[in-house]
């Protein structure tokens, strides 16, 4: 079966069609998404079977980092262990475009963790469109980066690009949410809060912002 497609605006998304795609969610289904970065393959965190689906697309081992879209700070909170720096550096970026790795709590599924470490990443998208889809569904979103295995499409430049994009993945997912935007080609920035001091895995959008950030707080970012 094809996918369905949902048009939703960036900034003033619809709100029955947010309605009906949390919905959708809660009954199973995993959702092509776009973020303040790049697209994203998404399902509840509590969904099982739509998380094996996402790792079978993305052909990811069990190590890989998957990420839960949360709605605020209070969100990462129940779910992620923080001291006192991490929570005044994320406090001080979020919502944006990070993507930070914390210890876990026990309200997260073992099927979501990196096995050996204990770890999930954590995201506040600046974008109204995850905001109102993780509020309204009442819990985060389990998400990865829409990375086909054999895309090999230059992303970020255009809309035949998201077209594509849309292609390779119509007959994988339940739905796809177009907000008819050109696709992003910077991703976010990966950071691992879960020692003394930041590890930068990946410099992507807001580096500055969050070396300033850090700076202010008396942290030493490290690369990985």
């Amino acid at each position: 079966m094809m996918a369905e497609k949902v048009k939703l605006h960036p900034e003033t998304p619809h709100q029955k069609r947010i309605f009906r795609i949390a919905d959708d969610l809660r009954n199973g289904d995993i959702i092509l998404l776009p973020t303040d970065t790049q697209y994203a393959l998404a399902c509840s965190y509590t969904n099982k079977k739509g998380i094996e689906r996402i790792r079978m697309i993305r052909q990811l081992k069990n190590d890989h980092l998957l990420t839960l879209i949360c709605d605020s700070l209070t969100g990462i909170s129940k779910f992620a262990r923080m001291g006192d720096d991490q929570f005044k550096v994320i406090k001080k970026l979020i919502p944006g475009p990070y993507t930070f790795v914390l210890p876990a709590t026990k309200e997260v599924p073992r099927l979501l963790l990196n096995p050996r470490r204990q770890t999930i990443g954590f995201r506040v998208p600046d974008y109204p469109i995850c905001q109102n889809l993780v509020e309204q569904l009442g819990d985060p979103l389990i998400a990865t980066t829409a990375r086909h295995p054999d895309y090999e499409g230059t992303e970020g430049n255009g809309t035949e690009d998201r077209k594509e994009l849309f292609r390779r993945f119509e007959k994988q997912v339940d739905l796809i949410v177009d907000n008819e935007q050109p696709l992003p080609g910077e991703p976010s920035t990966i950071v691992d809060m879960s020692r003394e001091d930041p590890v930068v895995i990946r410099a992507g959008k807001g580096y500055d912002k969050f070396l300033e950030v850090c700076a202010v707080a008396d942290l030493n970012p490290v690369e990985a």
